[in-house]
């Protein structure tokens, strides 16, 4: 396929199969956990700071494939979800083999725009960093396209919000 001709767009059966996966539970968060490893952290075994964005796209990949929805498909069909905005605010500091818990969720979706919340926090509780990615729905050639039907179906919430005032 030509990179100046679009994909095509799920038909049927499976956009539909789509809809109803991403309908069911849209205000649930997923939540992932990781334990830190020590090429994670710095020489006084705190966590780098960049990590956390790493951890944010596990939460975000695991959501989003717990919703049945597979970026490598999406790809494949040249839809392309790249991050054009990432914003974190950190609160404390991980260690060294701490277990954390990343909690991800659909905050917005508008025109060819899907924006992502997270938290990320110590499995005893202690909030480590929230923050957000913006990515935008684009073709190979890097130009916005379209969305698929799956996620112009959705209806969206922001409950991580409400829920610890990320």
């Amino acid at each position: 396929m030509a990179s100046h001709e679009r994909s095509p767009a799920l038909q049927g059966d499976e956009a539909e199969r789509l809809v109803s996966v991403f309908m069911e539970g849209v205000n649930v968060e997923h939540v992932a956990t990781v334990r830190v490893i020590f090429g994670d952290t710095d020489a006084g075994g705190i966590v780098y700071y960049g990590n956390y964005l790493r951890w944010f796209e596990v939460g975000r990949m695991e959501l989003m494939r717990r919703k049945g929805f597979s970026y490598l498909d999406s790809m494949e069909r040249g839809v392309l979800l790249p991050v054009i905005e990432a914003s974190a605010r950190y609160h404390a500091s991980a260690r060294y083999d701490d277990v954390l818990r990343i909690h991800a969720e659909i905050r917005e979706f508008q025109g060819v725009r899907l924006t992502f919340g997270y938290r990320i926090e110590r499995d005893d509780g202690t909030s480590l960093v929230t923050g957000h990615t913006v990515h935008a729905f684009t073709g190979r050639d890097g130009r916005p396209v379209r969305p698929p039907a799956e996620f112009r179906a959705l209806s969206l919430s922001n409950d991580i919000s409400r829920e610890k005032g990320a």
